[in-house]
């Protein structure tokens, strides 16, 4: 009984690591590993929804003319701000107006999250002289500002870094921001067990999202003739771009217990 209760405790063990393992492979963190502190966070970071720009009948007849893909948001707003009304004496009327070079889409090729990605806290309790185990619980030691960015320089950043975190944020489905902050005081009542004889120190991490993918760009003009309108897409060429985006108001806690102070 005792040899068939030893065999299937160290199974369980295996098969515990090995999803454990699996876990870290794939990018996940650990369950129960990362803690939500939008309602406990001092800092009230301003939301990051972006809001889904609906393009009018007119910029919907332009964008299904045009030779490149187009999901700019500015230009997007651009074309709903404007019309061109049909008209019978616009027979033999032509004219092409010239909108500048402009990111046009990006297509992302790979998102993966580092859930360590920057240090903002670290908590301990110091039980070597107790004889009783203790609790350890999170709270924050110093206000944290957490910023990430473009890795590479490109024309019209804040376009780009725009449609790469709506990317982003549909394809992990987190509250994500080029800038975040964990606010001093921030605590959860969550806790960790300190054994007697022993040292607990509990790190809390700001994580951010690694966006890598393609940004076109291309100089837009309006061509109209009659009254047909168009768009035409010249001298087109593709970026390859990066950014690092902080995970709004989540942690990822490591918790570790030591015999000695580290």
């Amino acid at each position: 009984m005792k040899k068939w209760a030893v065999s299937l405790f160290v199974s369980v063990l295996l098969l515990y690591a090995a999803a454990f393992s699996a876990l870290a492979a794939a990018g996940k963190p650990a369950p129960g590993a990362v803690i939500d502190i939008s309602k406990e966070n001092t800092y009230p970071n301003p939301t990051q929804d972006l809001p889904h720009l609906e393009p009018s009948s007119f910029t919907k007849q332009l964008l299904r003319s045009a030779n490149v893909k187009i999901e700019n948001p500015e230009l997007i707003h651009l074309f709903n701000e404007s019309s061109a009304t049909d008209t019978p004496w616009a027979v033999g009327y032509r004219a092409t107006i010239y909108l500048g070079q402009w990111p046009l889409n990006y297509q992302s090729i790979e998102t993966s999250t580092n859930w360590e990605y920057q240090k903002v806290n670290t908590n301990f309790l110091d039980n070597r002289g107790g004889d009783t185990a203790q609790k350890l619980y999170y709270k924050q030691e110093m206000q944290k500002y957490v910023r990430g960015g473009l890795t590479v320089k490109v024309p019209n950043e804040d376009a780009v870094k725009r449609m790469m975190l709506n990317k982003a944020m549909e394809k992990t489905n987190l509250p994500l921001s080029f800038s975040t902050v964990v606010g001093l005081g921030t605590k959860k009542d969550q806790p960790y067990n300190v054994p007697a004889k022993k040292i607990g120190y509990l790190y809390a991490y700001a994580p951010a999202v690694n966006e890598k993918g393609k940004v076109t760009y291309g100089e837009v003009y309006v061509v109209l003739k009659g009254n047909k309108k168009k768009i035409v897409v010249k001298n087109v060429t593709t970026r390859g771009v990066g950014a690092w985006i902080p995970v709004q108001d989540r942690l990822y806690m490591s918790y570790v217990v030591s015999e000695q102070p580290r």
